[in-house]
């Protein structure tokens, strides 16, 4: 075999260097191939079964501690509080469960890209073949419409173009060839002769020899680099894992040490000390923590869906507020992937376009109004785009019941054509000028030509790049008038030709002519010659409407947009500007080729300045994004193409379009954008925000409650004193009426001021310090307090003109609860944690921010979920039935106006810590 490598080689090399001849393998030889390399399939990582993942949601350390606990009231002849903390487990499992189901499909949907069959040359004759059985030196024969089944070298090709969008993300057709490609400076996706699996055959034909095959394609190695990006946990599942982590370590350490001082020092009864030890757990782990996480987390998904934002799995949607870099693809994500005419020149006049992509709703116009315009220069406009639509293979499809919009089939830049002779009013010049042969695109020369018949005479239309049919044309339209093309006419096209050019437009030149009455045979050096020239099409893929003002938004959150893709530099760079991406008057432009030569401190250094990534490979952009990461930032990668699958998935957040994307990154990706609108990416990550805040909201909510929980059996366990509350009263307040407010916390709207903050630092935690402080150490310690202060006012004199006696003095002295006793002070401690926290609830509406900066009524939900809480409890302590099961009595009337005053009193003091706090502030005193 040669060392050369097989894009090096000259054709006839080709055969010689993978052992196999111009008929092809034999039938023997295949197999023998196909033993040896393996069949030529994607390799899929075995996925455990359902009913582990499942196991998995069901035993993590808090559910492991719970179900614990459920054993232990169950020794402690209490059944059915077991059955309920059991369900408590089962229920968040399921909710855990059901979020993951649908991840990790993506090397499948990889899979549905390559073709079942392929035609191959065994033994000299062709044959139709299973795909997965092609082998390295198989002779591949290709035409229009196929999919390229494996990795091959062409050896044969008439008019070849090949759609690589699949794996480069760019639309525009690839010419290739059969000729050796001897530059160093070019990727192997780049070169001119080599044809790649999951790749389609846009136009003409080939026959390619199969270099590569499986997991050795450049589509296995996307493949391989999908599968070797694990997806870590979100920084939420990561938070949540570690709490469920130190709050098992809590609950048991306090646990352990009540159960052995209650055995030791109390004298409790072993029975008593274990229910008295499993309250205390039950306690410390908030149980409406996971259900409230997740269902806020589908409220925010819902809302997203409403606007068209799809988001796969909750947990993502923390993350995408931290999001502080936005990575993205050029082609289909900035631009419509529909390429479009912008500018004419025509008949030595300049014409505009208006309208972008497919549909033809736009107009023809001068760019410069003239008086005194000849009115042939019509006739010249209807000339050219006549040769547009004529000299063209694509189709327009205009909307129909099961597509809503223009589509296409074939060349871009063909159907752009197509688009603007509509614009320009022709309708059925087929009709009028039937084809009747073709020279077809010639990656040599550069153009292509359609003769047409009319009204007796033949006409020759062609079409290609500027210079090389200007060279080619004797005669320009004038005013409908064909005149001699001087050289000074030469140079005004060359220039304007430059012009367009550097408005990184891609610019075609289309020309006519007559031909002689049986002119045959048709052929090329006879009918591209003695041209007359009609002008030039200038175009390009617009940018989205919405991008320069998503642009604008993602400026003032902080967050960073670099470009990734495929294209080259200069052109990325002229979108850039356009779209308001970048400011600087020299942006650095790296090609896939400079960052092999990258060392990894070179690349980080880049990110200090404005930079623009180029002819980028999925690997290069793999690497760009793993850099990112590891200078702490939350990086979200948008792309609808296979080229971007590894990356979305090495991603803190993928993102992709849902109309033009492929399946594979559809299924690669966290967040789908379906009505493929850019600018839906600035509005989930404001909700994304907006679910940090209301997580931290509830959180801070939930956490408050457990000191008054966990304070009575600290009590009982210290002091022997009779329980303020009981396992079953605890799991009330955290399943029952907690859980609502709880829930509207999580529907909170963003706050103003929510898309001007900056991105959080990678260090930032959901569950801080300062939300420790503020939940445990100050709202949860007034709570308490004002819990304890009212039980003691009560029942230690203070009350005795609402209640006639001192019943707590009579319980305090005896040691056991006096008739009713216990059962009272219950219904006082749990109405009295239920009322403090309906005014916890509004003072946690903002960690900041006060109603009046809100609006009372701008979160209707929650006044409804204080509305239910409130009956709840009144129920639960009132009915005599709810009363006797959760061992409450119901209260004196007085009593309810007295635990009402507990909501407007925990919200005073927590907006008098808040005023204090932001005078501070002002002050410079604190941040």
């Amino acid at each position: 075999m040669s060392s050369q490598p097989i894009y090096a080689l000259r054709r006839a090399e080709v055969f010689d260097s993978l052992e196999t001849a111009p008929e092809g393998l034999t039938q023997t030889e295949a197999a023998a191939r196909l033993e040896l390399y393996g069949r030529n399939a994607l390799a899929e990582p075995p996925q455990p079964p359902a009913w582990k993942k499942w196991l998995r949601a069901v035993s993590h350390p808090a559910a492991l501690l719970l179900w614990g606990m459920g054993a232990l009231t169950l020794l402690g002849g209490k059944p059915s509080l077991a059955v309920v903390i059991w369900g408590v487990v089962l229920i968040n499992g399921t909710f855990s469960f059901a979020r993951e189901y649908w991840a990790g499909r993506s090397i499948s949907r990889l899979k549905d890209l390559l073709p079942q069959h392929a035609r191959v040359l065994r033994d000299g004759q062709d044959r139709m073949i299973p795909t997965e059985e092609l082998a390295p030196g198989d002779v591949l024969s290709l035409a229009e419409g196929d999919r390229v089944p494996a990795d091959a070298r062409v050896v044969e090709e008439f008019g070849l173009r090949i759609n690589q969008a699949a794996l480069t993300g760019e639309s525009l057709p690839v010419h290739k060839s059969a000729e050796a490609s001897l530059r160093a400076d070019l990727a192997e996706i780049e070169r001119s002769n080599l044809i790649f699996a999951g790749t389609s055959v846009l136009n003409g034909t080939c026959r390619a020899v199969v270099f590569n095959t499986g997991m050795l394609t450049e589509f296995g190695r996307i493949a391989n680099l999908t599968q070797a990006v694990r997806e870590a946990p979100s920084g939420l599942q990561q938070e949540m894992t570690r709490l469920s982590r130190v709050l098992t370590i809590i609950a048991l350490g306090i646990g352990a040490i009540v159960l052995l001082a209650a055995q030791t020092d109390v004298g409790l009864p072993f029975q008593e000390a274990l229910l008295l030890a499993a309250g205390i757990v039950i306690a410390v782990i908030p149980e409406g923590l996971h259900p409230t996480l997740t269902i806020t987390l589908a409220v925010g998904a819902q809302r997203l869906a409403q606007h068209g934002v799809w988001v796969k799995r909750f947990s993502t949607l923390e993350t995408l507020g931290n999001t502080s870099v936005v990575c993205t693809d050029k082609s289909g994500t900035l631009t419509q992937n529909q390429m479009t005419v912008r500018k004419l020149w025509v008949a030595r006049r300049v014409f505009t376009v208006s309208g972008v992509g497919y549909a033809p709703e736009g107009k023809i116009r001068p760019e410069k109004f003239e008086p005194t315009q000849p009115s042939d220069t019509h006739a010249d406009l209807q000339s050219f785009l006549t040769a547009g639509v004529l000299c063209n293979n694509a189709r327009l499809c205009s909307p129909s019941a099961n597509e809503t919009r223009w589509t296409s089939l074939g060349d871009q830049t063909e159907v752009a054509l197509l688009t603007l002779g509509l614009k320009g009013g022709l309708v059925d010049v087929q009709g009028v000028y039937p084809r009747i042969h073709e020279l077809p695109f010639d990656a040599q020369r550069k153009r292509m030509s359609t003769i047409h018949r009319c009204d007796g005479q033949e006409v020759a239309f062609v079409k290609g790049a500027p210079k090389e049919v200007l060279q080619l044309c004797s005669h320009i339209l004038i005013n409908n008038q064909v005149a001699a093309l001087t050289p000074a006419l030469r140079e005004e096209i060359l220039q304007k030709n430059d012009s367009f050019s550097r408005q990184s437009m891609r610019v075609l030149a289309l020309a006519r002519r007559m031909l002689p009455v049986g002119e045959r045979p048709y052929l090329t050096e006879k009918i591209e010659r003695e041209l007359v020239f009609l002008g030039l099409a200038a175009m390009m893929d617009p940018p989205r409407p919405e991008v320069a003002a998503a642009m604008e938004a993602f400026r003032s959150a902080g967050i960073r947009v670099i470009i990734i893709t495929g294209d080259y530099g200069l052109t990325a760079e002229s979108l850039a500007r356009r779209v308001g991406m970048i400011h600087e008057e020299t942006p650095r432009i790296i090609t896939g080729v400079e960052l092999d030569e990258m060392s990894e401190a070179d690349l980080q250094a880049t990110f200090a300045h404005e930079v623009i990534f180029a002819r980028m490979a999925p690997d290069h952009k793999l690497r760009v994004v793993a850099a990112l990461q590891a200078q702490g930032e939350t990086v979200a990668v948008i792309g609808d193409g296979v080229n971007d699958v590894p990356a979305l998935r090495k991603a803190d957040i993928g993102v992709a379009m849902g109309q033009t994307g492929t399946d594979v990154a559809r299924e690669a990706a966290d967040v789908v954008l379906t009505g493929d609108n850019f600018a839906l990416l600035t509005q989930a990550i404001q909700e994304g925000r907006a679910v940090y805040d209301n997580l931290r909201k509830f959180i801070t909510y939930i956490f408050a409650s457990n000191v008054p929980e966990l304070l009575p059996f600290l009590l009982t366990a210290v002091f022997h004193l009779p329980f303020a509350l009981t396992v079953l009263q605890i799991l009330v307040i955290d399943l029952g009426t907690d859980l609502f407010p709880a829930l509207a916390l999580g529907m909170e709207k963003p706050e103003p001021d929510i898309l001007t903050r900056q991105p959080r630092k990678g260090g930032m935690t959901l569950i801080d310090r300062s939300l420790l402080i503020r939940s445990i150490g100050w709202l949860g310690v007034c709570e308490a307090l004002l819990c304890y202060f009212g039980l003691g006012w009560v029942f230690g004199g203070g009350a005795n003109s609402f209640l006639g006696d001192n019943i707590f003095t009579h319980f305090i002295r005896s040691g056991l609860p006096a008739e009713g006793g216990a059962p009272l002070a219950a219904s006082l401690f749990l109405g009295g944690v239920v009322f403090a926290q309906i005014g916890n609830a509004f003072a946690c509406r903002s960690e900041r921010g006060h109603l009046r900066w809100l609006g009372l009524f701008s979160n209707p939900i929650l006044l409804g979920a204080v509305a239910i809480e409130g009956l709840l409890i009144v129920a639960m302590i009132q009915l005599p039935p709810l009363a006797r099961e959760l061992g409450l009595a119901p209260l004196p009337l007085a009593l309810w106006g007295w635990l009402i005053l507990y909501a407007p009193i925990l919200y005073g003091v927590e907006r008098t810590r808040k005023n204090i706090f932001r005078w501070l502030r002002q002050k410079g005193i604190v941040k």
